[in-house]
């Protein structure tokens, strides 16, 4: 997995260092398409983004669901000033913190695509 995110402006500033940005990849399914979704919240929402991230149980072992194929695969990366975090959720895990992480980092992603056009 190892992805790094790096926000989408200001790459290398120190503005960017501050920057929150997470980033989500469901695979699998019946057709096996990857989707991604990307959030890098205002710097006045980052205490909102910090408690989502922070509540989520990244050090917890996660083994995949061997129960039914076509079943997705999350994969959550987090990028927190100077930690990179990441971890895969399997489909049936995919809930609490994870959900709400998932459901957030959609949200604004949706949010973003609704501003640019």
């Amino acid at each position: 997995m190892h992805e790094i995110e790096t926000p989408a402006d200001g790459a290398g500033t120190d503005d960017a260092e501050d920057r929150i940005v997470v980033a989500v990849v469901r695979s699998g399914g019946i057709a096996g398409l990857r989707r991604r979704w990307r959030a890098e919240p205002a710097p006045e929402q980052a205490p909102t983004w910090i408690e989502l991230v922070d509540r989520c149980p990244w050090d917890e072992h996660l083994d995949p669901d061997a129960r039914g194929a076509d079943r997705y695969v999350w994969s959550i990366h987090a990028r927190l000033r100077d930690k990179q975090l990441e971890q895969v959720v399997p489909d049936t895990r995919l809930e609490g913190a994870w959900r709400e992480l998932v459901d957030a980092v959609r949200g604004a992603d949706a949010a973003t695509d609704e501003d640019e056009h």
